[in-house]
């Protein structure tokens, strides 16, 4: 089966492109998912669903370890393929997107949810998922391929100033604040 083939169902094995896009679509609902939970729960909108061990807060990056874990495993021992393969996908980009929510958490090995580098590895974690599916082969690049991929290259570094500049501002407005709220909702 090529990368570019349509899903099948049966034991053939799908191709990289088509688990890179099930991987990203688990990836950023999941995402999404977890930031909308966790400002829900610090503004006393819905309960608190966070699960504590004594008095300590288990964060939802061990769910992610835990399941990378487990997805890792079945792939290894388990050699799935067809539509089991697709399942592992889409369980390895919710295990990412549990994971690598906390980044910043497990990069200082503490500090605040709300860390910059958190987001900024969710879009290179997110960004290399969609590179892997929808970047066409560079065999099959032609100029016209490599003008728009150098423009599109260009575009996303600019974006990247302007969003770095625009958080970074956001940042301190809305930090403190975002940092108390984080602190009022934990025992």
């Amino acid at each position: 089966m090529t990368q570019e083939a349509g899903p099948s169902t049966t034991g053939e094995r799908p191709g990289t492109a088509e688990l890179a896009r099930r991987a990203l679509l688990a990836f950023l609902l999941t995402f999404i998912l977890a930031r909308i939970l966790v400002l829900l729960i610090m503004a006393d909108r819905i309960p608190n669903l966070y699960l504590f061990l004594g008095h300590t807060h288990v964060h939802h990056l061990n769910y992610g370890i835990f399941l990378l874990a487990a997805v890792g495993g079945y792939l290894l021992f388990g050699a799935p393929r067809g539509d089991a393969l697709r399942r592992a996908a889409f369980g390895y980009g919710i295990a990412m997107a549990l994971t690598f929510d906390e980044f910043g958490m497990w990069l200082h090995l503490g500090g605040s949810y709300w860390q910059r580098a958190s987001v900024d590895a969710i879009v290179v974690v997110a960004g290399l998922l969609a590179f892997l599916a929808y970047a066409r082969s560079i065999k099959t690049f032609e100029a016209r391929h490599l003008r728009a991929f150098v423009a599109l290259g260009l575009a996303l570094v600019l974006f990247a100033v302007v969003l770095y500049d625009v958080s970074t501002r956001i940042g301190r407005l809305e930090g403190p604040r975002l940092r108390q709220l984080e602190l009022d909702s934990s025992p």
